[in-house]
Order: structure tokens, then C-alpha cells, then sequence
């Protein structure tokens, strides 16, 4: 599974989401940390050891802090790309489609 993140703060969401425990992947980044410049950064998740629910617990609450914060995080998109080739736009997801894509 892959997951893309863009925007300035694409490199702490990334740290953050990589920090979840009972998630094991890796990530490189896509552009150049600058002024004014979208920075993008790919994850590839590598093996969940805990279940998808719990998971996709986590991604909404990331997804929370960084698109429902009034202090205007700088996360443009975060998509997540199952091995299927499912595609989840984590924005307007719920828990449920989360998990329904992680489960792909």
C-alpha cells in the first residue's frame, strides 16, 4: 500500500503516520523544502501487525489534526493507493471507508 502526502507539512504527517503503532512501511520524499513549494512525500506501507480497524482509527484522527485544524496545517492532499489499485482521497473519508481501502 502506498500513501501520498502533499503540502508543506507533507514530511511531519508522514513521520506521524509512520509512528503508528502497528505500522511498518518507509517513505521518500517528492519535490524540494521550499518557500511557497508543495512538497509531497510517498509512503509505502509495508505490513500492519494490528488490526484494520484500529488503523483506520488512527489515519482519521491524523486526518483530523491536519485537515480540521483552525491553525491551517499545511497538508493539501493525502491519498491512499491499495495494493488493488483502490484509491481513497483521506479528506472527506470516514473510519469506515478507511478501513474498507485498508482491507484492499
Amino acid at each position: 500500500m502506498k500513501i501520498e502526502i502533499q503540502g508543506q507539512d507533507a514530511v511531519q504527517a508522514t513521520e506521524e503516520l509512520l509512528s503508528i503503532e502497528g505500522l511498518k512501511g518507509s517513505y521518500e520524499t517528492v519535490g524540494e523544502i521550499e518557500r511557497e513549494v508543495s512538497l509531497a512525500t510517498i509512503a509505502t506501507i509495508i505490513g500492519m501487525t494490528v488490526g484494520t480497524m484500529t488503523i483506520a482509527e488512527k489515519l482519521y484522527q491524523l486526518k483530523k489534526k491536519y485537515f480540521q485544524n483552525p491553525t491551517g496545517s499545511r497538508i493539501e492532499k493525502v491519498l491512499i493507493v491499495a495494493p488493488n489499485g483502490n484509491r481513497l482521497l483521506l479528506k472527506d473519508a470516514t473510519v469506515e471507508q478507511i478501513q474498507e481501502v485498508l482491507k484492499d
